[in-house]
C-alpha cells in the first residue's frame, strides 16, 4: 500500500478493472433483485440530484450483489422530448439558423449528434461516481427495441379504445409550438389587474359587468353566465347581449359553477379559451370560437382591426376601444396565477386543438388498489397519500406533443382524413387497402409522444418486452425504485399503471421517495443562484477560475454574475479540492435521512475525506505488524485477549445494525454505525490495545498469533460491509488486507456480505473492556482538563459500583498501563477518601489522579483556570445576548436558535467545571 490515500491514483483504475471483467452483469444465480435507473436526459450532464440517487441506488445493488442474489441495475438514458429539442435549437439558434431552415429529417439528425455527446458525457459521469450498472444491456429511450415496445402499447391501448383522438383545449406553449399535459404547467403568484367591463343587454338601455384578467378574450365570448339563484340576476336569463367590438348576439345563461359572491356575480364564458368556461360550455351547447394562432396571435375569427396582434398586444388595444366607448366601469390591481410552461416560461394559453389522449381511469383503478393492498410499497409511507389523491382525481392524459423529437405517433391519414394507427408504415398500408379496396398514398401524424410515454414502460421495455426473454421472466418485477417526489406524477404513477397493464405485474415491489438536495442554506441549487455544485469537481477538484467560470455563465445578469463571482472567491479561494467518490458517496448516506430535503455541507464530505486517511493508516498499521507474520500461515494455538474478544463482538453488533438499517433504507444510520466503529472502536481503541500485545515480549505466540489474527479479520469484514458505501477504498485495501486473512478471490465486490453470525457477539468480553477504557478515558479526560501532555504518565486511583471490574483491569494491566500511559493504577472502594483530586466520571466509573503530584504550582494553575473562565464567561455573556434580542429569535434560522442554545449549556458546563477544579486547586 501506497503512504498516503489518493482517490485519484486509484478510483478510475479500480473501476477500469470491474468493468473489463464484467463483475456489474447479473449472475444467473440466487434470487433476483434488480433496480432501474431513472434515465438521465440527455440534455448535459448529471447534477448533485442524480449523484445522490444513483449512491443510494449503488449502495443496494453491491449489498445484494455481494449477498448471492441474481443482481441487475439496469443503466439507460432519456430523450426527454421538449428539453433535449430546445437545447439544439439553441445551438442552431446561436448560428442564426432556425430549424425549419434545415427540415425535420437534418434536425432530428442533429439531435442525435448532441445525444451521442450528452450520453457519453453522463456515462463517463456515472463510471466516476462508482456506478455499477450492467454497462453491456446500457439503453436509450427511443433504442430500436424500446422503440417497438413503444408502438406495440399505443396500439394495443387504441385497439382497446383506450387511446383517442380528439379537439379539446389543451395547455398550449406558444413559444415552443406544442401542448404540454398539466403537470408541465407551473402556476406562478403575479401581479396582474381585473377589468370590470359593460356588455349591452340588447333591446334594452341596460347593461351587464362581466370582470376578467384577460381582455383579449373576450373577442371570443359566446356567453355569460349566471348563478341561476342569483336575484339579481335570474330574470335575465335567455336574453342576449351585444357583445361589444364584435357585433355578435351571444346569450345570458344559468349555471351553478359561477359565485355570485365573486366580482359581480357575472361570468363572461370564452370557452375556446379557458378550461372552467369549456365545461360550461358543453354543459350548454355553445359554439367553440378559437381566436388564436400557434403563436397565440389573434386569427381571422375576430375583427379585422386585430388580427395578426399579438395577445398582450391585442389586450391594450381591447382595453382603449372599451374606453372609448365608455364600457370600462374599473380597473383594479389583482393577484393572479399565471400559467407558465416548465421549460420556455411562456404563459401558455388554453388553446382548442386536435390531440391524441390516454383514456386513463380504466388504467387508473387497478394501479390504486397495488398500493392499497400492500403489493407496491411507498417508503416512507406518507408518500402513499400523495400518490392516492393524484390518481384518484386523474384526467385523461394528452399524450401528443408538436415537436419533431422524439417517438413519431404510429399513425397515418388518407387523403380524406381517414387514420390509421398501426405497428409499421407497411401494416398502415395494408389497414388501408383492406378498408378502401385500393392502394392510397398514406400521410404520417407529425406529432411526437410525450416522453413520459416512453418511460412509462421502461421497467418492462429494457428487458426486451414485448418478447418475452429470459430477463424479463427472471427480474421483473424490479426490487425497488429510487426516486424524487417531484415525479411520482409524471413517472411514478405511469410506470404501475403500464406495469400492470402489460407486464401483467407491478413494475417494482417498493418505491424509496428521497428528498432534494439544497445547498448547506436550505437554498435549492440552480444555475441562477449560482449555488450548483458538480458532482465530478467535489469528487476530483477544480481550479477557482474555472469555478467561478462554470457558476457565472449564461443569461445571467451582470450584478448578479459579479455577486456569484465575489461568493465563489470567498468561499473557494484556492478552488475546490479533490475530495474523491468514496468520500462524496459516504457523505450522500450519512445526509440520507428519511424523507427529508438534504442540506449539503462541504465541511461533512471533508470530514469523510479524513475518515478515508484513518481507514488508510489503520489498514498501513494492520499491514506491517502482520506482513511479517501473516496470521493465514500462523501454525500453533491461538489465544485471544480480551480487547480481541470486544472488537469480534463490537463488529457482530455493527453488522447487524448496518444490515437492519439498510433494509430500511436508512442510509444514514447505517453510514453512522459504519462510521462509528471503524473510527472509535477499531481505529481509537482496538488498535491501540493491540500494541501492547504485539510489543511486549511478555506477551505469548498464541496471544500474538490471536490478536494478528483479529487484526486481519476483522479489518477484512468490515472492508466488506463498507464496500457498498465505499466501494473504491474497500477493494484497495482488501487487495493487500485479504490475503493475510486467508481470503479468496478476485475481487471485494463478489465476496459475501458479511453476517452477524461470523462475529458472534460476546457480551462478557464487552463488559469485561468497559472498565479499561473508562480508565483510560478518565486518565486522558484529567490530562485534558490540566493542560497535561498526554504522553506523561501520572498515577490514577479507579472506583467503580461494578464488582467485575477489578478482575477485568488486573487481567489486562499492562494494556492499561501502556495505552493509558498510566504509571500506577490503585483500585479502591467507592466509598474511599481521597486527598485533593482532579477526577473524570465515564459511565459511572470515577478515575482520579492526586493534584499535588500533577501540579507544581498552584497559584500558576489557578491564574490559568480564571483567565480560561474569564474566556468562557465573555463566550457565554455573547451568546446569551443573542437570544436575549427578540429580532434575532423571530428573524434568525430555527437551526441557528437552537445552536446558539446548545452553546450556552456547553459555556455552562465549561464553567462549572472550571469552577470545580479552582476549589481543588485552591486545597492545595
Amino acid at each position: 500500500m501506497q503512504k498516503t490515500y489518493d482517490p485519484k491514483d486509484l478510483e478510475q483504475r479500480i473501476y477500469q478493472r470491474w468493468e473489463a471483467h464484467g463483475w456489474f452483469k447479473p449472475s444467473g444465480e440466487g434470487s433476483p433483485y434488480s433496480i432501474v435507473i431513472p434515465p438521465p436526459n440527455v440534455t448535459g450532464t448529471l447534477h448533485m440530484g442524480h449523484a445522490f440517487q444513483h449512491t443510494l441506488m449503488d449502495v443496494l445493488t453491491r449489498q445484494h450483489r455481494m449477498q448471492g442474489e441474481n443482481t441487475l441495475w439496469q443503466p439507460g438514458t432519456d430523450h426527454a422530448g421538449i428539453a433535449t429539442q430546445m437545447v439544439v435549437e439553441r445551438q442552431l439558434n446561436a448560428e442564426g439558423v432556425h430549424r425549419r431552415d434545415i427540415g425535420r429529417d437534418a434536425f432530428v439528425k442533429r439531435v442525435w449528434e448532441w445525444k451521442a455527446q450528452s450520453g457519453d458525457t453522463i456515462s463517463r459521469q456515472e463510471r466516476r461516481i462508482g456506478n455499477s450498472v450492467d454497462w453491456s444491456r446500457d439503453r436509450f429511450t427511443m433504442d430500436e427495441g424500446l422503440s417497438e415496445a413503444v408502438a406495440e402499447v399505443f396500439v394495443r391501448l387504441h385497439e382497446e379504445g383506450l387511446i383517442y383522438r380528439g379537439k379539446r383545449l389543451v395547455n398550449w406553449d406558444p413559444v415552443l409550438h406544442t401542448a404540454l399535459s398539466d403537470l408541465e404547467v407551473l402556476p406562478v403568484d403575479e401581479q396582474g389587474s381585473l377589468w370590470h367591463f359593460r356588455y349591452p343587454i340588447d333591446g334594452t338601455n341596460e347593461h351587464i359587468v362581466v370582470a376578467t384578467t384577460r381582455p383579449e378574450t373576450m373577442l371570443g365570448d359566446t356567453a355569460v353566465a349566471v348563478h341561476p339563484e342569483d336575484e339579481r340576476y335570474k330574470h335575465l336569463i335567455g336574453k342576449q347581449i351585444r357583445l361589444p367590438l364584435t357585433d355578435r348576439l351571444i346569450p345570458i345563461v344559468g349555471d351553478d359553477y359561477v359565485d355570485p359572491a365573486f366580482g359581480s356575480g357575472c361570468v363572461k364564458i370564452t370557452p375556446g379559451h379557458d378550461f372552467n368556461d369549456y365545461e360550461i360550455g358543453r354543459r350548454h351547447s355553445l359554439p367553440l370560437i378559437n381566436i388564436f394562432d400557434a403563436n397565440a396571435a389573434l386569427n381571422d375569427e375576430v375583427p379585422e382591426k386585430y388580427r395578426g396582434l399579438d395577445r398582450f398586444v391585442a389586450r391594450k388595444q381591447v382595453v382603449a376601444d372599451l374606453e372609448a366607448l365608455g364600457l370600462v366601469e374599473k380597473i383594479e390591481p389583482h393577484a393572479l396565477k399565471v400559467p407558465r410552461g416548465d421549460r420556455s416560461n411562456a404563459v401558455l394559453e388554453p388553446w382548442l386543438t386536435d390531440q391524441w389522449y390516454v383514456r386513463i381511469a380504466p388504467l387508473a383503478e387497478p394501479a390504486i388498489e397495488c398500493v392499497k393492498d400492500g403489493r407496491i410499497r411507498f417508503v416512507p409511507e406518507n408518500w402513499a397519500k400523495t400518490y392516492f389523491q393524484w390518481m384518484e382525481n386523474i384526467q385523461d392524459w394528452c399524450i401528443s406533443r408538436q415537436l419533431w423529437w422524439g417517438h413519431r405517433i404510429p399513425a397515418w391519414y388518407d387523403d380524406q382524413g381517414n387514420c390509421y394507427v398501426a405497428r409499421s408504415e407497411e401494416l398502415a398500408y395494408q389497414q388501408a387497402r383492406l378498408t378502401l379496396g385500393r392502394d392510397v398514398k398514406l400521410t404520417r401524424d407529425e406529432d411526437v409522444l410525450d416522453t413520459w410515454f416512453s418511460s412509462a414502460l421502461w421497467p418492462f421495455s429494457t428487458l426486451g418486452w414485448p418478447e418475452q426473454t429470459k430477463e424479463l421472466k427472471s427480474l421483473y418485477p424490479t426490487s425497488v425504485l429510487v426516486t424524487g417526489f417531484d415525479i411520482i406524477f409524471f413517472w411514478v404513477a405511469r410506470m404501475i399503471m403500464m406495469g400492470l397493464k402489460f407486464a401483467g405485474d407491478v413494475p417494482f415491489r417498493e418505491v424509496y421517495i428521497t428528498g432534494l438536495i439544497r445547498d448547506e442554506n436550505g437554498d435549492k441549487m440552480s444555475k441562477s443562484k449560482g449555488n450548483i455544485i458538480d458532482p465530478l469537481d467535489l469528487i476530483d477538484g477544480i481550479d477557482l477560475e474555472s469555478l467561478v467560470a462554470k457558476r457565472t455563465t449564461g443569461l445571467m445578469q451582470p450584478q448578479m454574475k459579479d455577486k456569484i463571482e465575489k461568493a465563489t472567491r470567498k468561499q473557494f479561494p484556492t478552488g475546490m479540492p479533490s475530495y474523491g467518490a468514496d468520500a462524496l458517496r459516504f457523505t450522500f448516506c450519512a445526509l440520507a435521512t428519511m424523507g427529508r430535503d438534504i442540506r449539503f455541507d462541504l465541511g461533512r464530505i471533508e470530514g469523510y475525506r479524513n475518515f478515508c486517511n484513518k481507514l488508510w493508516n489503520a489498514a498501513r498499521y494492520v499491514m506491517m505488524n502482520l506482513e511479517s507474520a501473516p496470521p493465514s500461515s500462523a501454525t500453533g494455538p491461538v489465544e485471544y485477549s480480551a480487547a480481541d474478544s470486544w472488537i469480534r463482538s463490537r463488529l457482530g453488533a455493527t453488522i447487524e445494525e448496518v444490515r437492519a438499517r439498510l433494509a430500511e433504507y436508512r442510509f444514514d444510520l447505517a453510514a453512522q454505525a459504519l462510521y462509528e466503529f471503524a473510527w472509535y472502536e477499531y481505529c481509537d481503541w482496538y488498535l491501540e490495545l493491540s500494541k501492547p500485545t504485539l510489543q511486549s515480549e511478555q506477551s505469548s505466540d498464541a496471544q500474538k498469533r490471536g490478536t494478528r489474527e483479529t487484526l486481519a479479520t476483522v479489518l477484512e469484514a468490515y472492508l466488506r460491509l463498507l464496500h457498498p458505501l465505499m466501494p473504491f477504498i474497500t477493494e484497495e485495501i482488501w487487495q493487500s488486507v485479504a490475503p493475510l486473512a486467508g481470503r479468496k478471490g478476485e475481487t471485494i465486490m463478489l465476496q459475501s456480505y458479511p453476517t452477524a453470525a461470523e462475529f458472534p457477539r460476546d457480551f462478557a468480553a464487552e463488559a469485561a473492556i468497559a472498565p479499561i477504557k473508562a480508565v483510560i478515558l478518565g486518565a486522558r479526560q484529567i490530562r485534558g482538563q490540566l493542560d497535561i501532555p498526554q504522553a506523561r504518565e501520572i498515577a490514577v486511583a479507579y472506583q467503580s459500583p461494578e464488582a467485575a471490574d477489578e478482575a477485568s483491569l488486573l487481567a489486562s494491566l499492562d494494556v492499561v498501563r501502556g495505552v493509558g500511559k498510566i504509571s500506577e493504577l490503585k483500585i479502591l472502594p467507592t466509598d474511599a477518601q481521597l486527598p485533593p483530586s482532579a477526577t473524570a466520571i465515564v459511565d459511572r466509573r470515577t478515575t482520579s489522579s492526586p493534584l499535588a503530584g500533577l501540579i507544581s504550582d498552584p497559584q500558576a494553575e489557578l491564574a490559568r483556570l480564571r483567565k480560561r473562565k474569564a474566556k468562557v464567561e465573555q463566550d457565554l455573556k455573547r451568546e446569551e445576548s443573542k437570544l436575549a434580542n427578540p429580532n434575532f429569535v423571530a428573524n434568525a434560522n430555527p437551526e441557528v436558535v437552537a445552536l446558539a442554545h446548545e452553546r450556552i449549556a456547553e459555556f455552562k458546563r465549561q464553567i462549572a467545571q472550571l469552577e470545580e477544579q479552582e476549589t481543588m486547586v485552591s486545597r492545595l
